[in-house]
């Protein structure tokens, strides 16, 4: 429907002669109509052919006004259904409206009130079309991205699978060499084959990288109330104890808001962006690490920051794609998917996440956490 000439009304009213008169008046306006003289004729008539308004009386024997408008959107939720009625019942046509009616019209019949209802309901029914037009489209859409989601999930097992038996091979034989040769080895074949091994291992850090990147997609959130204080500091401490057992590190933190997320994936967040400001202040002297919040308009905004190298931010468009680093890898370790899993995470969550950096001036990452996190994983 684009215009009134393509609207198609149905009109049903017991007294034949005002809803055959109705009719008549209206087709001279330019509308298609279709005139029953009871409830029942209505409904059959909706089951063969689709109309865009009905116009219904509200007082008929049988099957009155409020119970054919009923009927008529179980055939047709879009169906907008205009209510007729006399001066002393429009109370009950409110209560008609309240039932699904868009608007009511009043016996006599003034053309002159009767267009622009009737316009008012074109309008509606053509909104009601597009948003269902566009509500199966999201569904198809929903639909493909949950079967790429599901190929691609199978593609990185057998991908993973696949590229882990060569890597095996390559490792098993270049230690066989070394054992098996032992001192015939000379000294540049024996650096040849500890490159042939480093690079193996690598690549199996690169398949374990870009499988937690797969995880982290599928897991579902389970939400609940997360006392973040405590969390960071036990990742805080852990690591300290894991990667700078002997370095002097500065960890001021701050105050910490409880915070609504899924627990083991805010964990796995802060594991991340901590784990990077111990490494990347590795060559800092007086390293200090903060971690705080702030509030910034009606969003509370955690931060993670620290003293290291930084970055400059003309690549920070870059920081979170999957594999990316700005530094050498015999500068500071790592696969590069750290930053990129922290951004989805902070994404199933609703939040958002940004970092401000400069060259010599250390990092600083923040991000928040929507109070109504996103259910649908990321694609």
């Amino acid at each position: 429907m684009t215009d009134t000439a393509k609207a198609r009304l149905l009109i049903v009213d017991d007294e034949a002669a005002q809803m055959q008169a109705l009719c008549d008046t209206l087709e001279d306006n330019g509308y298609e109509t279709v005139g029953c003289a009871s409830g029942e004729a209505a409904l059959v008539a909706l089951q063969g052919t689709p109309f865009d308004l009905l116009l219904a009386d509200l007082m008929m024997p049988g099957m009155d006004g409020i119970g054919l408008l009923r009927a008529a959107l179980a055939i047709d939720p879009t169906l907008v259904g205009i209510i007729m009625t006399g001066e002393g019942t429009i109370s009950s046509a409110v209560e008609a409206m309240r039932s699904g009616a868009l608007d009511y019209i009043l016996k006599p019949f003034k053309l002159s009130a009767i267009l622009p209802v009737l316009g008012r309901g074109l309008t509606v029914r053509r909104l009601q079309l597009e948003n269902a037009t566009l509500e199966r489209r999201v569904r198809a859409h929903v639909t493909e991205l949950e079967s790429a989601n599901r190929e691609l999930d199978a593609f990185t097992r057998s991908a993973s699978h696949d590229l882990r038996a060569p890597l095996n091979v390559i490792l098993g034989f270049s230690t066989l060499l070394v054992d098996d040769l032992g001192p015939q080895i000379s000294v540049e074949q024996r650096n040849w084959l500890s490159h042939i091994e480093r690079s193996a291992q690598r690549m199996n850090q690169l398949i374990d990288a870009l499988m937690r990147l797969s995880r982290v997609g599928r897991q579902a959130l389970t939400l609940q109330a997360v006392d973040v204080a405590t969390l960071v500091r036990n990742v805080a401490e852990e690591l300290r104890d894991e990667q700078v057992p002997q370095r002097e590190v500065a960890l001021q933190i701050g105050e910490l808001p409880e915070a609504k997320a899924d627990a083991p994936l805010l964990r796995q967040l802060f594991v991340n962006l901590l784990s990077n400001a111990f490494k990347f202040t590795r060559h800092t002297q007086q390293a200090v690490i903060e971690v705080g919040s702030e509030a910034q308009g009606q969003e509370q905004v955690f931060f993670v920051r620290d003293n290291g190298p930084g970055f400059d931010m003309t690549r920070a468009h870059r920081l979170f794609d999957a594999f990316q680093r700005f530094h050498r890898t015999d500068e500071f370790e790592g696969s590069g998917v750290g930053l990129s899993i922290v951004q989805r995470i902070v994404q199933r969550h609703g939040g958002h996440i940004w970092a401000e950096a400069a060259p010599g001036r250390g990092a600083s990452f923040f991000f928040t956490l929507a109070s109504r996190p996103l259910e649908q994983p990321w694609t």
